[in-house]
């Protein structure tokens, strides 16, 4: 199956299932139609959820650092992080937590980005279909106006849609991953009662305007840089592994994304964090008001702590989740078939057969 722009069409499984097949070992018959679309969903939803939750698990220590550095700021205790240095907050998690505390709140972020990236990969690829089929964008399809704006478009109302179906198990897993010495949570379980019985269902959404503002422009710039990286690189270099210009142009995506909307998850981080424990409100204010509050009090850098570590989470873990999930759609829409395929098809070579 072909790749596009580093997002796998869901369609090209369908017409990949769809295609006449050659009966080259035993006479079983072809695949029924009326499934075909439905093997391609699950294998967009199964290949989207592996990769979020692959690449999360994988840059969890970074994660928690950036979490921990975006928070210095909020409470009394956030001066023991006045001058943030990541081999110091390191050293003090391993010395007075232990070294799987860099871990801590990472079943809720796989719980949580299992959904999450499964339904942003899918909502991405519905979202590209509902833009094509509109009549200005599909006289000029193909162009390159018309492909970055149903890429930008398609990708921030992905972003939009998954974030919202997700965002509780966000909000906890910020919570779990804040907790230093004090411990409010126990667990997912306890954190979801615990919220919803201090601070109400409503408590469960703190942060959402931040977080859907912030999220919409965050993937579509990811998407959009992503694919017109890729296109430009397959353009000029054809024969370059696939799997090294994801991992690259995914990486450089992920920047450039982060840079852009780093404040905004910032304020979306301290608005998840209001009323833990009982503790008083720091931001009386909406999002602006918090924005200037936290530039009246810290400056504009407050607005970039944790930068740092977040570069380094992102350059690994966006281009881990556009490599596992291209190598997994191929994986999943293109399996070894011994009765319906022909092998040299799938491997390139005669293949014996008993």
């Amino acid at each position: 199956m072909e790749a596009h722009g580093g997002v796998v069409d869901g369609n090209n499984a369908v017409k990949f299932l769809q295609q006449p097949v050659t009966v080259s070992v035993s006479p079983s018959p072809p695949p029924r139609h009326q499934n075909s679309a439905e093997l391609g969903t699950v294998s967009q939803l199964l290949a989207g959820g592996i990769a979020g939750a692959f690449s999360k698990t994988c840059t969890a220590p970074l994660a928690r650092l950036t979490i921990l550095f975006q928070v210095q700021g909020m409470h009394s205790e956030g001066a023991l992080l006045s001058r943030p240095c990541i081999w110091n907050e390191a050293s003090r998690i391993v010395n007075e937590e232990g070294l799987r505390a860099f871990w801590k709140g990472n079943l809720v972020t796989i719980v949580h980005r299992l959904p999450y990236t499964a339904v942003n990969f899918y909502a991405y690829e519905q979202y590209k279909k509902l833009l094509k089929s509109i009549p200005s964008i599909e006289k000029n399809t193909g162009t390159a106006a018309a492909d970055a704006c149903m890429h930008f478009v398609g990708g921030g109302m992905a972003g939009i849609t998954a974030a919202t179906a997700t965002y509780p198990l966000d909000l906890i897993r910020t919570r779990l991953a804040a907790q230093r010495s004090t411990i409010y949570y126990n667990g997912i379980w306890h954190a979801l009662g615990t919220i919803c019985r201090d601070e109400g269902v409503f408590g469960l959404y703190k942060g959402l305007g931040a977080t859907l503002l912030g999220v919409g422009p965050s993937i579509a710039i990811s998407f959009s840089v992503y694919e017109t990286l890729r296109s430009y690189w397959k353009s000029h270099r054809p024969n370059d592994s696939t799997v090294m210009v994801s991992l690259a142009c995914g990486s450089l995506s992920g920047i450039a994304s982060s840079t852009v909307t780093f404040p905004l998850d910032l304020v979306r981080r301290r608005k998840q964090l209001e009323g833990v424990g009982g503790r008083a409100r720091v931001y009386n204010s909406g999002l602006l008001g918090t924005l200037n509050h936290i530039m009246r009090t810290e400056g504009l850098r407050g607005l970039y702590r944790g930068i740092l570590p977040e570069y380094y989470k992102v350059v690994p873990g966006v281009g881990i989740v556009f490599m596992t999930y291209e190598t997994l759609k191929k994986l999943l829409s293109d399996p070894p078939c011994f009765s319906i395929c022909e092998p040299s098809k799938l491997f390139g070579h005669p293949m014996k057969t008993n």
